[in-house]
């Protein structure tokens, strides 16, 4: 009987920390990172659907979402000033990234290769999901920033600053609804929150 080992070596996610260059006041794992940008990926997508008249999947989005950085298993997690450096290290880490995207596919059954790389490598038909995924991203970016400037960690000033301005520039309407009903909850304690436990 064949093993397949995708799934233990998705385990993995939480051995990858982010943040590598930063001073953290609290490290934060690939797989919490993952977990976060499916939730807020699913958000965006709900508001497109319900306040623009969509038609996306926000489920099937969640999923994606979930993966989106799988690849860092294999590849570390490359911090973004490296990554967005110049056009030949992005086009050299793309190529990276897809490599070790097949590599990961190659753990899996021949009956779950089709249906999984779809979603570890999702096609460009869905493109506006992937703008959302992308801003859900950025979104749980801009969050880490926001819980270590709340712990009086002013090394993440900057990435703030860069994180917002780069959801400012994305123009999408889904963001600018979640900044303003959900993201200053971030900056509240639990008991301002008002939130029964």
């Amino acid at each position: 009987m064949k093993l397949y080992h995708f799934y233990a070596v998705m385990s993995r996610m939480k051995y990858i920390d982010r943040w590598s260059l930063m001073k953290n006041t609290r490290s934060e794992n690939l797989s919490e990172h993952s977990l976060e940008v499916a939730m807020i990926a699913h958000c965006l997508c709900i508001i497109h659907n319900r306040c623009f008249g969509g038609k996306i999947n926000a489920d099937r989005a969640a999923v994606i979402a979930m993966y989106h950085d799988c690849t860092e298993i294999i590849t570390g997690d490359l911090p973004t000033p490296i990554k967005y450096s110049s056009k030949t290290l992005r086009r050299a880490y793309a190529d990276i990234e897809k490599e070790a995207a097949d590599q990961l596919l190659s753990t899996l059954p021949e009956y779950m290769k089709e249906e999984m790389a779809g979603i570890i490598s999702p096609s460009d038909e869905d493109e506006y999901m992937l703008r959302l995924i992308k801003a859900a991203d950025k979104l749980s970016a801009l969050i880490k920033c926001i819980e270590e400037m709340q712990m009086g960690n002013n090394e993440f000033r900057k990435a703030r600053e860069e994180s917002q301005k780069y959801l400012a520039n994305l123009s999408l309407p889904e963001t600018e609804i979640f900044m303003r009903d959900f993201l200053p909850s971030y900056e509240l304690s639990l008991d301002e929150q008002n939130v029964a436990l």
